[in-house]
């Protein structure tokens, strides 16, 4: 990782965009900057009109008072090139470098990310542009970051798109033979005789190929990446010494493998805006920064966008609670963030996003946001001594982009077959147990976790599996779910039975699949011999409401979605199938496996059920810990003998969390600065910060 130039803090502040506002707003701009603590601003991330106006001819004596204000200030610029925008004048220039959709239907300019991403002229003019920004400010003092283009995810099927997906294809399989077997084109008479008959998966007559389709985003991730990676080259021959980044955007509609592309990128840095309000917004907070932490392959990461208050969702308007932008801030660099930074610094009067939230929203200064994020600001300078610390996470859970992708495809055996719903659940339980995760490639050499999650990993390679296997014969703890281990990296289908790349870590066999319509549940029966774990788990995880043993040798269980016909071969029975057409057959079933445990979860449980299941396995692998009163958010991290306790109130009552036989009784709170004893109170919507 290369840190921006000139900070050796935690960042604090947001994009700036000042062509949106007269010049006499510039000075009290950065005065209050400097009255936030703001010390970084991502500068001209939408600027292309601004500083090009018409084809080759540059505006910059703008953007050079701006950028001396800034630097007068003490405020360091990642300085953006503006590539995400292009003027109109380019598409009037070059109206077949405009994106085409999926049916055919050419976009005409009047939003941003118009552009075919293909298009030889696109790709000159951002490369002009790239090289202009960087000639004339290669030297100037104010620079610390070059922030290339903005959330790349654009989709386009036009002509370019396909001449450029057909030399990917093969330079990826070498023949069209190859492709053919790939895409298993005997199937509907497919089969591809000249690479010419191969386009982009535009829309079509019925259900598109699987694996085309897949093909398409792994080539989109990869032409994507080109564009960046082309623009980055300009950089950092003009500026060797200035990091160069951009910023991941997540989302289903993101063809984009953020995991690989971080493999080379100087700082990882992500735009999350939660799609949900109150404790479920904390949830999805913390599942994107344990994201980001572990695309950063588990060290520091920066949070680039975050909204201060109103989320501008498309629909409706998400706005975050007074406390919020402090706690939301906190748990990203709590998970690993080297600082909280914003989508915008002022509100913008006009445009598609002007109820957008800023730290300077239209009310102005004198306002609640701004105030908290002048508090804001204060706290996180204090913080500068858990930078670099190693975030405690002892789970991982395992996240593959092209798993996600293959999940999309057409004709699954059932619509709510969802990747990121069983990776959110998973993650939600152990947030609620106090337990920090990380999302591992599956492919990664995984000894270093107690235990390791396997939710529904539908497409697996041969690597992924060997590394699984090597882990529980090394004495790993796994649990696997539904849906996984079911087809290659072609999209094919394993044959031989279920969960074909896991079937023998797992020693079972599963024959036919069981989907179950959204109205129907199943109960599913834990015997006695179960039934001493699963208690022992309940007070493990009591804190989820997770569900209550009803009598000796008896759990109340039930499975939801989904259920198969499984087969022992190797492993015991844990809970089985109380009714219908599998009555009696094994539903949760456990297997020693070299030094090692693996367990088969063949159905859908709700968070209570999953809490309690998930109870036995953490305490089968080690990992008791007293869970966190409700609504308290837990994350911990060491750095040599120094630790640090991060308690994030996300309840409106004060929560007193526990110390007593821990590392951190007679610890330090950073934010009150008092010392703590057998516990700490952390008020309602409050923060402690622990130190011992």
């Amino acid at each position: 990782m290369r840190w921006p130039r000139g900070l050796d803090t935690l960042c604090f502040g947001g994009d700036y965009n000042p062509e949106q506002w007269p010049e006499e707003t510039w000075e009290e701009d950065v005065a209050l900057m400097r009255r936030a603590g703001v010390n970084l601003v991502n500068l001209g991330v939408f600027s292309w009109s601004a500083l090009e106006p018409e084809p080759g001819r540059y505006t910059f004596g703008w953007l050079d008072r701006v950028l001396d204000l800034l630097h007068g200030g003490g405020v360091r610029v990642g300085l953006a090139t503006p590539t995400a925008s292009p003027p109109p004048w380019f598409g009037r220039a070059h109206p077949d470098a405009l994106p085409v959709t999926s049916e055919g239907v050419g976009l005409t300019h009047g939003s941003r990310d118009t552009y075919c991403l293909s298009a030889p002229a696109y790709r000159q003019a951002a490369l002009r542009i790239a090289r202009a920004l960087a000639e004339r400010y290669a030297d100037h003092p104010a620079l610390a970051l070059w922030h290339v283009h903005n959330e790349y995810a654009t989709w386009c099927y036009c002509d370019h798109v396909a001449e450029a997906f057909r030399g990917w294809l093969s330079r990826r399989y070498g023949s069209l033979d190859a492709v053919n077997r790939a895409w298993t084109t005997a199937f509907w008479s497919q089969r591809y005789g000249a690479w010419e008959e191969i386009r982009p998966p535009r829309t079509t007559q019925y259900l598109g190929n699987p694996t085309q389709l897949l093909d398409f985003r792994r080539f989109l991730s990869a032409e994507l990446f080109a564009c960046f990676d082309e623009q980055r080259a300009v950089l950092r021959e003009l500026t060797p010494d200035v990091p160069v980044t951009t910023n991941f955007v997540f989302g289903e509609w993101v063809p984009v493998d953020h995991r690989r592309w971080a493999e080379t990128l100087d700082l990882v840095a992500i735009d999350h805006y939660p799609s949900a309000a109150g404790l479920a917004a904390a949830v999805q907070t913390a599942f994107h920064a344990d994201l980001a932490r572990s695309w950063a392959g588990g060290g520091p990461w920066l949070l680039m966008e975050q909204a201060s208050s109103t989320v501008n969702t498309g629909q409706r308007l998400l706005a975050k609670a007074p406390g919020e932008l402090a706690r939301h801030s906190l748990s990203y660099v709590a998970r690993g963030s080297r600082g909280a930074m914003f989508f915008q610094w002022r509100a913008s009067r006009g445009g598609a996003e002007q109820y957008h939230a800023a730290l300077v929203p239209h009310a102005g200064p004198d306002s609640r946001v701004f105030r908290e994020a002048t508090e804001l600001g204060a706290l996180l300078g204090r913080l500068a001594e858990v930078d670099g610390a190693r975030v405690e996470a002892p789970v991982a859970i395992l996240w593959d982009a092209e798993a996600w992708w293959a999940l999309l495809g057409p004709g699954l055996p059932a619509p709510d077959l969802r990747y990121l719903d069983a990776l959110a659940a998973a993650h939600r339980t152990l947030w609620r147990a106090g337990v920090t995760v990380d999302f591992a490639d599956p492919e990664a050499d995984l000894r270093g976790y107690r235990l390791v999650l396997v939710p529904s990993l539908y497409l697996t390679s041969d690597a992924a599996s060997v590394s699984v296997r090597r882990y529980v014969e090394g004495g790993g703890h796994l649990m696997v779910w539904y849906f996984s281990g079911i087809v290659d990296v072609d999209a094919r289908v394993r044959l031989g039975g279920y969960p074909g790349a896991f079937r023998d870590v797992l020693g079972v066999r599963s024959e036919e699949f069981h989907p179950l319509p959204p109205t129907v549940a199943v109960p599913l029966r834990v015997p006695e011999a179960g039934v001493s774990s699963v208690s022992s788990a309940l007070g493990a995880l009591g804190a989820l409401g997770a569900s209550s043993v009803s009598g000796i040798g008896e759990v109340q269980l039930t499975g939801r979605m989904w259920s198969e016909h499984i087969h022992l071969e190797g492993a015991s029975a844990f809970a089985s199938y109380a009714a219908g057409p599998l009555a009696g057959l094994p539903a949760v079933t456990r297997h020693g496996y070299g030094a090692g445990s693996a367990w088969y979860l063949s159905t859908g449980l709700d968070d209570a059920d999953l809490a309690t299941l998930l109870g036995a396995v953490l305490a089968e692998a080690g990992l008791r810990r007293v869970p966190p009163p409700p609504g308290v958010e837990l994350v911990h991290r060491r750095s040599g003998g120094t630790r640090w306790l991060f308690a994030l109130n996300h309840g409106d009552e004060a929560r007193v969390v526990p110390l007593a036989g821990t590392a951190f009784a007679g610890g330090t709170d950073l934010v009150t600065a008092e010392v703590t004893g057998d516990g700490v109170t952390v008020p309602a919507g409050g923060v402690a910060i622990v130190r011992r």
